[in-house]
């Protein structure tokens, strides 16, 4: 079972791994700046997202596997690797294993550290979608705010939602296997991990998941690694300063040349 993508653009492969609830989609305008840029973009949907399979197992060790096995598919060499939160720590994990396959790796808004699990109204919103009475996405996101005031998080989490058929609304998401295992979400990258070239790690300036205190546990498991604050910006900040993010992620591929 090969990850579904959305592949734009000529060059150098660069793969972008979205966040947990997430999917490639919400890297469609960043990747066509990118693929603009000369790159050849992979907007990958992980296992249990967006368009790609549906499996019970569902841990770190997975999903590196599954993106092995897409750039074995797609025959990917010296692929530039880019992965927000949950994503960021498969890409971490993925260039300690295969760092012969990565040739720069930016992680944005998340620590090789162990984080608690924080989903629970995510969740238990998500859970709460009966799809026989909600018709429409309106009516989803009425119930869905009762669990989620966050406007903004609604709308990234209802991008989850589509039409099976005429009047009949799902989720892309496999929503009990991640309520299941959303413990595996949170583990830390093991102590032993080590990737040796050029990694980028970016932070938003009102987010708390990368803190002053994570720099040294980055630097043990990423020795060449940059920390970049992005300004204005929270967990995701590629969503919130686009044009402040793109550039760094461009000024550091441009200077690791």
């Amino acid at each position: 079972m090969t990850l579904h993508s959305n592949i734009i653009g000529e060059g150098q492969p660069f793969i972008i791994l979205h966040g947990f609830l997430g999917m490639s989609d919400n890297w469609k305008t960043l990747g066509k700046k990118f693929s603009d840029a000369g790159f050849e973009m992979h907007l990958v949907d992980q296992r249990n997202h967006g368009r790609s399979f549906h499996h019970d197992e569902f841990n770190y060790e997975v999903l590196a596997e599954d993106l092995k096995h897409y750039c074995d598919t797609h025959d990917l060499e010296n692929i530039i690797l880019l992965g927000h939160s949950m994503g960021g720590k498969t890409a971490m994990l993925f260039a300690t294993e295969y760092p012969e396959r990565v040739s720069k790796l930016l992680v944005a808004d998340i620590s090789p550290r162990f984080y608690p699990i924080h989903h629970d109204a995510i969740l238990a919103g998500l859970s709460a979608l009966d799809f026989s009475e909600i018709t429409s996405r309106g009516a989803a996101d009425t119930l869905l705010s009762q669990y989620v005031s966050e406007i903004g998080t609604r709308m990234f989490l209802l991008k989850n939602l589509y039409w099976i058929e005429k009047g009949q609304l799902a989720l892309r998401i496999n929503l009990e296997v991640l309520k299941e295992n959303v413990s595996e979400v949170g583990e830390a990258l093991p102590a032993h991990a080590k990737f040796e070239n050029p990694t980028l790690f970016l932070r938003g300036d009102k987010s708390e998941y990368v803190m002053t205190t994570d720099e040294r546990l980055i630097k043990q498991h990423f020795p060449l690694a940059e920390i970049e604050t992005i300004s204005n910006a929270g967990h995701w900040l590629h969503a919130e300063n686009p044009a402040d993010f793109y550039q760094a992620v461009i000024n550091f591929l441009t200077l690791n040349n």
